[in-house]
């Protein structure tokens, strides 16, 4: 599939970060649907909940990024199956299912936002 989507823009956040895996779908899909621990091929963009800094995205390096599920972050692995390629989903992801706590990974205990368009399953 060809991307001709840009990278997106996320506005900052109102309110308390949720306390669960909070999705919604920006751009509804009609390709093949995302199952849990597939692989997918996706263009996505991550901002820290807090202060909207983006931390990470694939648009920044030129090119979308290829990989299993069951390898990445619980809120991935929750928010990503029922997804259809094509589609564009917001995930807002807690720290229990995105790095843990604080102290380890640079992302502990923040709350993430990851915009993420579908591009292939399989």
């Amino acid at each position: 599939m060809t991307d001709n989507r840009t990278k997106p823009e996320i506005d900052a956040p109102a309110g308390p970060a949720p306390a669960d895996l909070a999705i919604r779908d920006l751009i509804v899909g009609d390709g093949a649907e995302a199952k849990p621990g597939d692989g997918v091929t996706v263009h996505y963009l991550g901002v820290e909940y807090d202060t909207g800094e983006e931390f990470d995205s694939s648009w920044s390096r030129g090119e979308s990024i290829q990989f299993p599920l069951r390898g990445l972050i619980q809120g991935w692995q929750d928010g990503i199956p029922g997804m259809k390629v094509g589609g564009r989903r917001e995930l807002i992801i807690p720290p229990h299912l995105g790095y843990g706590p604080a102290g380890g990974h640079f992302l502990g205990g923040k709350t993430l936002i990851f915009i993420i368009d579908l591009l292939q399953v399989g």
